[in-house]
């Protein structure tokens, strides 16, 4: 079994159902374990994204603050997998960014990856990843240079009691991301990493500067 992220062959079972790279530390659900497209659907269908939703614009403020103090207004966005009920991109078009959506449920344009963006957000999304190498290559070709890759996604640490975390018993979950799987992300794109909150990793990207 190869590693989704990195492609290395150096994996081997964690806990669970699940494995680890050694090479990039990430962990991972046994392929034949994941959802089907309708049991994603069903779950994602009951996630309550409400604009207007207070606290669900405070949890989203966590990247959307750190975004918006290195990228000016003005610039233009995508928001990849922006689910059943957008949220950030109607904050950041509140604060005057342009914010193309992209969802493969809830917003099939394939048309909006042919583009270019000042900046991508992912917001609770790379943990769905499938096949997490080739979604990353994707958004490292869709960012221009000097742009900015936002991800949102909870990271796993070593003092995480696996088999009772929260994070992983949503069964659409099914790749987890170390603080050394983020290092191997940025140092694969040359990429500077800022991590404003642990749950928030900004993705600089250098070839302009």
């Amino acid at each position: 079994m190869g590693c989704p992220l990195c492609g290395g062959n150096d994996v081997g079972r964690f806990e669970l159902d699940y494995y680890r790279c050694a090479a990039c530390e990430l962990t991972f659900l046994d392929p034949a374990l994941r959802p089907d497209p309708a049991a994603e659907r069903a779950r994602y269908d009951e996630h309550r994204n409400d604009p207007h939703d207070v606290g669900y614009r405070t949890f989203l403020q966590r990247l959307a603050g750190p975004l918006t103090e290195i990228v000016p207004p003005g610039t233009r966005g995508l928001d990849y997998g922006s689910g059943p009920g957008p949220t950030l991109s109607l904050m950041l078009a509140e604060a005057g960014y342009d914010v193309a959506l992209y969802d493969p449920f809830y917003a099939d344009d394939a048309s909006v990856l042919m583009d270019s963006y000042d900046f991508i957000t992912c917001t609770e999304v790379a943990e769905h990843f499938f096949n997490p190498g080739a979604e990353f290559e994707r958004l490292a070709g869709m960012l221009r240079p000097g742009g900015v890759l936002a991800v949102m996604t909870e990271p796993l640490h070593d003092d995480v009691d696996f088999p009772r975390w929260h994070y992983r018993r949503d069964p659409t979950h099914v790749c987890f991301y170390r603080p050394a799987t983020m290092e191997w992300i940025a140092q694969r794109y040359g990429w500077r990493m800022v991590q404003p909150s642990l749950r928030v990793t900004l993705f600089v990207d250098v070839r302009a500067t």
